[in-house]
């Protein structure tokens, strides 16, 4: 492992020669600048503007550049030079818990790596230390042309480094808050509880870069003179304006088929059949009072229609009922609508019947020869 830093360590009257190392690499996909017209590369030289010429490495030195213009030569003498002992130092000052570190003062990550056999020892002893007592250790140190703050840490039997920024180059959290207050609804935490139950834990070795795999996927398929993989469907836009419950809804529905959980397929499936009760169920268990006044009033209104449903089939069903009735003095609509069951086709038969004895009975009391024969009967009487 490389170094980019030699000092020590000084930890009270102890001094650990050490070599600082990245430990971190980056895997970021690089690209070069080309003249989109013929491919050829685009470089940036590094020109003196006196001499108006390129200027090699190993002439570039560094300046300060002062009020008025002019510049200042700095060399590395005179930075070595500062009254500072932490030009080649890790100065500890402190020793707190790691809680009281915020991670935004969290930057670049180092190994502290011993410099010669003599190191071990003390080195071991710092590492034991901070692990015992389960606290982390608050430096200041020098690198790169200014002074620096690092917190010190145990990781495995290594002991490591963090840059951290002052504290006077944290930005206050309120210029990026909402400008606007928003109300969060109790549905609306408790599915977003269940949505991060459903996602859980993840092992964070798993993590890759999705990203860089699809830019070197694209630029073998170029090299090899085939299409590349079709694009994925993409996320939803930034700025859309979405229904949150709807949204948490189906985030929890998906999260449980991505783990291949049924019930969680089932459930929405079943909810969507039924027009969105088990949603309505979701908002009554979050003692959410909009969400569940509107629930109930939906349920009331089904029911109400069920209900009106009802009485009109109970009042279509008396009203045959009043027709087969009405049919008894001589309806023939009657006879017909009746003739769908035996009982039914056999009171038609003797409505029929009494009919047609009634109107016999009228006729003969209003026939002409009755009427005389009942004439001649009252004239013998008399």
């Amino acid at each position: 492992m490389q170094s980019i830093w030699n000092g020590a360590i000084s930890f009270g009257l102890v001094s650990i020669p050490v070599k600082l190392a990245n430990a971190t690499v980056s895997h970021a996909v690089s690209f070069r600048q080309i003249h989109t017209e013929d491919g050829g590369r685009i470089r940036y030289r590094k020109v003196c503007e006196l001499e108006e010429k390129e200027v090699p490495s190993s002439e570039i030195g560094k300046g300060f550049e002062d009020a008025d213009g002019s510049i200042i030569p700095i060399t590395e003498e005179d930075l070595a030079s500062l009254p500072l002992p932490t030009t080649r130092t890790i100065d500890i000052v402190a020793f707190v818990e790691s809680e009281r570190i915020d991670p935004l003062q969290m930057g670049n990550a180092y190994y502290l790596m011993v410099n010669g056999a003599p190191a071990a020892k003390p080195y071991a002893l710092l590492r034991e230390a901070l692990r015992r007592s389960e606290r982390v250790a608050i430096a200041k140190f020098a690198l790169r042309g200014r002074e620096r703050l690092g917190m010190l840490r145990v990781v495995d039997e290594v002991i490591a480094m963090h840059t951290l920024h002052w504290p006077d180059e944290i930005r206050s959290p309120e210029e990026a808050a909402p400008e606007t207050d928003v109300t969060v609804r109790d549905a609306e935490l408790d599915l977003a509880d269940a949505l991060m139950d459903t996602l859980g834990d993840v092992d964070l070795d798993s993590l890759h870069d999705d990203y860089r795999e699809a830019v070197e996927e694209m630029v073998t398929a170029k090299v090899e003179g085939r299409e590349p993989a079709p694009e994925k469907e993409p996320a939803q836009g930034e700025g859309t304006v979405i229904d949150l419950m709807s949204a948490l809804e189906s985030s929890v529905r998906e999260a449980k088929r991505s783990r291949g959980e049924g019930e969680g397929e089932d459930a929405g499936e079943k909810g969507g059949e039924n027009g969105g009760e088990s949603g309505g169920e979701n908002r009554e268990k979050g003692k959410d009072a909009e969400v569940t006044s509107l629930s109930s009033r939906r349920r009331t209104g089904t029911r109400a229609t069920s209900s009106t449903g009802s009485g009109s089939g109970a009042k279509k069903k008396s009203a045959p009922a009043r027709k087969k009735t009405a049919g008894g003095s001589g309806s023939g609509k009657s006879a017909a609508s009746s003739s769908r069951g035996k009982s039914g086709s056999g009171r038609s038969s003797t409505a029929k019947k009494t009919a047609s004895s009634g109107s016999g009975t009228k006729k003969t009391a209003s026939s002409p020869t009755t009427k005389k024969k009942t004439a001649s009967a009252r004239k013998r009487s008399a």
